[in-house]
């Protein structure tokens, strides 16, 4: 991750969740999200927003891994992920892999409620690479089960982190 990018949460007062990306949101920075998301729906938080103003662009890890907290949240049957102040490209690169299909995408502009700087493990400072290649994995699989056309697009970088998985440790058996 580039030192200009980062992540922050915040807690509305309305309990809402907010996670606000400032650069790129990649897989160097995915794997805090999804486990800040846990952690969040662990206490009982069931609505999310996650505000795009400051985001210059997203890899397929980092969408999967928001396309995994919208998976769970419908799996729950309560509460919603939104995604707001997109900008065009960003907007594109989620319908285009459908997932508008499975969260909000906000039309108007919104303020953030609060944001306040994530603690530095949430920003990538230190994750192995087994954990790295299994949000990476997780992610991209969420991504196919959310639009199966999108099986044929990542068919390839899945097999690639299966077998990168089951090189570095037999245990998982790459899934």
């Amino acid at each position: 991750m580039t030192a200009s990018s980062s992540i922050q949460v915040g807690l509305a007062p309305s309990q809402a969740v907010w996670v606000r990306v400032c650069g790129k949101g990649s897989f160097q920075n995915s794997w805090g999200v999804k486990d800040f998301s846990r952690e969040m729906m662990d206490r009982g938080h069931r609505d999310f927003t996650v505000d795009l103003a400051d985001c210059a662009g997203m890899d397929s890890t980092f969408m999967g891994v928001l396309t995994g907290l919208a998976l769970k949240l419908r799996q729950l049957g309560e509460g919603e992920l939104r995604v707001v102040n997109a900008n065009e490209r960003n907007r594109d690169s989620l319908t285009g892999l459908g997932l508008d299909q499975i969260l909000t995408l906000e039309e108007k502009p919104m303020a953030p409620p609060c944001a306040t700087e994530a603690p530095a493990a949430l920003n990538g400072s230190a994750q192995a690479k087994r954990d790295l290649n299994s949000t990476m994995l997780e992610a991209h699989e969420a991504l196919c089960t959310a639009n199966g056309s999108n099986v044929a697009k990542f068919k390839d970088v899945l097999e690639f982190l299966r077998e990168d998985l089951r090189r570095t440790d037999p245990a998982t058996g790459g899934r």
